[in-house]
């Protein structure tokens, strides 16, 4: 009898635990997935992508996404997962959804890949109000034609009609952006690149606008460029010359099998690549303009090199490699006194490769100058400067050999010519001249 009766209680109490893991597996995740899209603008069109990201502790088993209207469900993305991870991203294009303009709803249906609902998870319907939205921005230019010189800079002001998520110029392929103002307008301060033509330049820039559903703007930006000549220079590399450049900077071509290899690897690739540094330095721009007046270059100082100068690299009399020269090269006394050539924020200090000892300075609206191959570094990162502080020395650093400061102003990222920069008159007849309101009428 007695034995019955623990047989009994054995089987209750197994009973009861199967029922209580049971009931913890699948009610132990009640909650559905937490969902965030971006970007979540409350608009949307044919041409926007979105990104729906959605995060659970069971895994992520599902998601589905539909456009509401009228009471009716138009799905626009489903995708089912066979491995349950605990995030995962989804992204949505728009481009076959065929909706007029007006109110809808975003409805998102996220299934976790918990036991819950005998094994089917829990799903979690998150709607959100949106507008399918068609009319592309409209862009009305405030300034005249852009006057432009080959390895110069632009710029134009413009307003847009609604609020957008990105505007600015197009050279070919390459985004230049334009900056808010307090005003409503936008300024954007755009590169003529050394190696683009005149007419091909004339024929590739574009203003441009995306709103914030996705509609996007993209006119012909009509400019007046000219052509602007540059020198050309042989330059003979001895090898007392490759020499002293491999002794010095052997650390930026450890691969190389000899002095000449070294020196063209420096000049190429290491060349490379510190402008792709400084396309990234460039964006860490103020949105407004830090700057006043014409921009100071090195106090008593000789010119020995000029802007975009094209170096023709010659070995043993045959031709094997060249080099365009980007900045302006200005020769004082030796560690002579470098000030800030104008108002600005710090953005580098340090070692980049054929600039030796560099310091970049932020002027706003992605204007930047540079001062490299100092011997020394009386500045750091963040701080902000006043135009004539002495920021450094000068020096032979990186790829140099003698003492000097190579100067360059940066505009988005991308080297042009200084002269312009330390010009009054083109200071006043291209930036502060065109930046004036206009006179009212009496």
């Amino acid at each position: 009898m007695r034995f019955r009766t623990i047989c009994s209680a054995s089987f209750f109490f197994s009973l009861f635990f199967l029922i209580a893991f049971g009931g913890y597996t699948f009610f132990k995740d009640l909650d559905g997935p937490e969902v965030v899209i971006t970007p979540n603008t409350g608009r949307i069109s044919q041409n926007a992508m979105l990104s729906v990201h959605v995060k659970d502790p069971s895994g992520i088993r599902a998601v589905q996404v539909g456009i509401r209207k009228n009471n009716v469900l138009t799905p626009v993305h489903k995708e089912e997962f066979k491995e349950f991870l605990k995030e995962q991203v989804v992204d949505v294009s728009f481009k076959d959804v065929q909706l007029k303009e007006g109110a809808l709803e975003l409805e998102i249906r996220a299934t976790d890949g918990s036991k819950a609902g005998f094994g089917q998870g829990n799903t979690k319907t998150v709607l959100l109000p949106f507008r399918f939205d068609t009319k592309p921005p409209y862009i009305s230019l405030k300034t005249g034609l852009p006057t432009v010189r080959r390895g110069g800079t632009g710029m134009v002001r413009y307003e847009i009609d609604e609020e957008i998520s990105m505007s600015g110029v197009l050279i070919d392929t390459y985004f230049v952006p334009g900056y808010l103002q307090k005003d409503g307008s936008y300024i954007c301060f755009f590169p003529f690149p050394y190696s683009m033509t005149a007419q091909d330049f004339k024929k590739k820039i574009k203003i441009t606008a995306v709103d914030l559903a996705g509609n996007v703007t993209q006119n012909r930006l009509n400019v007046l460029a000219y052509e602007r000549k540059f020198k050309i220079d042989k330059l003979d590399l001895t090898d007392d010359f490759l020499a002293t450049v491999q002794a010095k900077l052997a650390h930026l071509c450890p691969q190389a099998t000899n002095n000449l290899d070294c020196y063209l690897t420096i000049n190429g690739h290491e060349r490379m690549t510190n402008a792709r540094r400084l396309l990234e330095i460039g964006k860490d721009t103020a949105q407004a303009m830090l700057w006043s007046g014409n921009f100071m270059r090195l106090p008593r100082s000789a010119a020995r090199a000029g802007y975009a100068d094209h170096r023709l690299l010659t070995y043993k009399g045959k031709q094997v490699g060249e080099s365009y020269h980007l900045g302006y090269d200005f020769a004082s006394l030796r560690n002579a006194d470098v000030p800030a050539a104008n108002n600005g924020r710090v953005v580098f200090t340090g070692d980049m490769g054929i600039y030796g000892n560099l310091v970049v300075i932020d002027h706003g609206l992605g204007v930047m100058s540079l001062y490299s191959h100092l011997n020394e570094i009386l500045t750091q990162k963040g701080d902000i400067v006043e135009k004539g502080k002495i920021i450094g020395r000068t020096g032979t650093t990186g790829l140099a050999f003698g003492d000097h400061l190579h100067f360059g102003i940066l505009v988005a990222g991308i080297e042009v010519t200084p002269l312009e920069w330390i010009d009054p008159k083109w200071i006043r007849d291209n930036i502060t001249g065109k930046l004036q309101p206009a006179p009212q009428n009496p």
